[in-house]
């Protein structure tokens, strides 16, 4: 890839993230919590009721085996099959921990979700080919787009 050819992987814009989101299949979802009126479960469970495939990757909550009827994994490479989108809840100075771990699994995409903003993460998964979309909600998305 060109020095600057992975800027076009940094989604920017609602057109552009709707246009993502429209191809997800199955996500998995990176600090996903268990049943509560947070966003880090409403959002998921929203996206399961459009359809999508949840994987919940919880951060904390270890005694979790499942969420929203999904078995949990703990690492995103330890998932089988493809993953159309990694939905990220972390605080943006957690995400370069996962940032490796996110490289190795290499699903299409990565959404930080709405107020999560990490430049130089996104630059990093960007270079690795993914398509990087930032603080923006999957939610207020799907709503939108009628799913």
């Amino acid at each position: 890839m060109t020095d600057e050819g992975w800027r076009s992987h940094l989604i920017e814009g609602r057109a552009g993230a709707r246009a993502l989101l429209a191809g997800v299949r199955r996500m998995a979802v990176l600090g996903i919590k268990p049943e509560s009126m947070e966003a880090a479960y409403l959002t998921p469970l929203r996206a399961q009721q459009a359809g999508i495939e949840v994987v919940p990757v919880p951060v904390y909550y270890p005694e979790a085996t499942e969420i929203l009827g999904q078995k949990v994994y703990r690492r995103l490479v330890d998932i089988p099959g493809d993953l159309d989108l990694v939905n990220v809840f972390r605080r943006p100075e957690h995400i370069p921990q996962h940032v490796p771990d996110i490289i190795a699994r290499h699903p299409k995409a990565v959404w930080f979700q709405l107020g999560i903003r990490n430049d130089e993460a996104a630059e990093q998964l960007a270079r690795a080919g993914i398509d990087v979309v930032q603080d923006q909600c999957v939610e207020r998305e799907l709503i939108a787009m009628g799913r």
